[in-house]
């Protein structure tokens, strides 16, 4: 472990161009369960699973069970940055960090003081009136019951990305050439089961290619360094 670490901050130390690609393990640290860890919201009891939940078709057809869910389970507004998201904020402040890549939704690469953050899932911490528009934040949805709406009587929805729908385009297109241009590229907390967003790494034309994660990823890849250790922990020790 003590020899990773030290090839690890020889890579952070000669970079200048730092991309960080991250997932759910990332916010374990801060007590936000993963979705597919023996601890994650795969493995909770529900009447419907959680894909099927937050899927399109039923926010759709099955509101009032969706924000149900939605509000026990994908909200932790209390949760606090970790090591690994305060040390990415500070990478991005030594001007090594180009980017922060995240598949998730909770808004704590931001409260880190990460600037330029890709969110490719969309944000908890935004809701919008399906109807005008409007802008609410993540204290109505918590502070409400059943279906949200808004004052003009449309329904507000979270912005965040549900299975089915498509990823922003232009948060694609941010993050393949964010990804294509970095020198080292950090994946991290992420089993990479999740696509399109997992098929963004293929950008990378590097050879600096860092993969910190707790369990096996989904897929080969030539990573000329591999921690299996949780991240907050090993980020920590840079």
């Amino acid at each position: 472990m003590e020899e990773k670490i030290r090839k690890l901050k020889e890579l952070v130390d000669s970079s200048q161009s730092i991309v960080f690609f991250g997932g759910a393990g990332v916010s374990t640290e801060s007590g936000i369960p993963d979705f597919r860890s023996t601890d994650g919201l795969y493995h909770q009891e529900w009447k419907f699973s959680p894909e099927t939940i937050l899927s399109h078709t039923f926010y759709e057809c099955n509101p009032e069970e969706f924000f149900r869910f939605y509000r026990a389970k994908m909200l932790a507004p209390d949760a606090q940055p970790n090591d690994a998201h305060r040390k990415l904020a500070e990478w991005e402040q030594q001007g090594k960090l180009k980017a922060v890549i995240t598949q998730n939704i909770d808004g704590l690469h931001q409260k880190a003081g990460s600037r330029n953050v890709l969110e490719l899932h969309g944000s908890v911490l935004r809701n919008f009136c399906e109807r005008c528009g409007r802008f609410y934040d993540v204290e109505f949805i918590l502070k409400g019951s059943g279906v949200p709406h808004c004052e003009c009587g449309g329904r507000v929805k979270p912005d965040v990305v549900l299975y089915e729908e498509g990823l922003d385009q232009n948060t694609i297109e941010r993050s393949v050439r964010a990804i294509s241009e970095a020198d080292v590229l950090i994946i991290g907390g992420t089993s990479l089961n999740v696509y399109p967003a997992a098929g963004l790494i293929n950008y990378y034309r590097g050879n600096k290619l860092v993969l910190i994660n707790k369990s096996a990823v989904a897929r080969d890849l030539a990573a000329n360094l591999v921690i299996t250790d949780p991240i907050g922990e090993v980020l920590s020790q840079i």
